[in-house]
């Protein structure tokens, strides 16, 4: 018996990152819902997708600017009346938001990050997760980033963004455990991206040395971390990972190709989890 095509939304589809998460659930013939900021942008990603029709899926494109989410319920609407309800929806559009110290920051952009990064992906799982509870099934996976588990100076809004989303995503796992639905994160990695070009515009004195040096780096280097996060994303959505929830993924520092020997009570404790450490955890709490 064939298997019908699954339909997954997946936001930012059109660069960096979004278009290998885009690309990959192409070649497994699932119809795709694009969502991105600019209309050509994914009217050049959508002619790419149906070139010669060589996986079958169908398409379809909706251009938005997430760093508004009072706009997200209209969105909705619009791709349930054209497309139908997701079985996936992957929140991996992002911006860098403001860079430097705090106190130097533009407030509209440092709140405009906040908004891509954690207020619309948190908008749009509270409007189609109702729809993934009725049929039992669902997977949500939230793209982390720069900051989420560790401090990260000077890129306030970002790093504040990233770990409410990667907390919001094991709360609402625990939410919807049981009911055919899965949330977890992944950890792409660094990449030569967007952001990367935004840290290096911003400069050293804002971005910080390691941070501008890093960045540096990166636009001399092809990492391919895009195509192993992009695996990672589509694994999570797979049957194989149907009892993987709340957990935050390294696409490149884990080996997350072991996750379906894992047993249900070994992914039950804190691995793969924000956690925060206490004295009594380390050798110096024992002295």
């Amino acid at each position: 018996m064939t298997k019908r095509p699954r339909l997954v939304v997946i936001t930012g589809a059109t660069r960096g990152l979004g278009r290998h998460i885009t690309d990959r659930f192409l070649k497994t013939g699932d119809n795709l819902v694009l969502i991105a900021r600019t209309g050509p942008d994914l009217d050049s990603v959508a002619a790419a997708c149906s070139q010669g029709g060589r996986f079958g899926s169908r398409v379809h494109c909706f251009p938005a600017d997430l760093s508004d989410p009072a706009i997200v319920p209209g969105l909705v609407a619009a791709v349930r009346a054209q497309a139908g309800d997701p079985d996936i929806l992957i929140n991996n559009a992002a911006v860098q938001g403001p860079v430097g110290p705090l106190v130097q920051n533009d407030w509209e952009e440092w709140q405009q990050c906040v908004n891509v990064c954690l207020l619309s992906p948190v908008r749009l799982c509270r409007e189609f997760l109702p729809a993934m509870i009725g049929k039992r099934f669902g997977r949500i996976v939230n793209i982390s980033g720069g900051g989420a588990t560790s401090p990260r100076p000077y890129f306030t809004s970002y790093a504040t963004a990233k770990a409410g989303l990667v907390r919001f995503s094991e709360t609402l796992a625990g939410e919807v455990a049981g009911r055919g639905v899965t949330v977890n994160c992944v950890a792409p990695g660094v990449m030569n991206s967007a952001l990367t070009r935004h840290i290096l515009c911003a400069g050293e004195a804002c971005a910080g040395s390691m941070e501008f040096a890093r960045a540096r780096d990166l636009m001399q280097d092809d990492l391919h971390n895009e195509e192993r996060a992009a695996d990672l994303v589509h694994f999570l959505t797979t049957d194989a990972c149907r009892h993987v929830n709340g957990k935050l993924i390294s696409a490149v520092w884990d080996s997350w190709e072991t996750l379906p020997a894992m047993t249900p009570s070994a992914l039950a404790g804190d691995v793969y989890t924000l956690r925060r450490v206490v004295p009594e955890s380390r050798e110096e709490g024992k002295r």
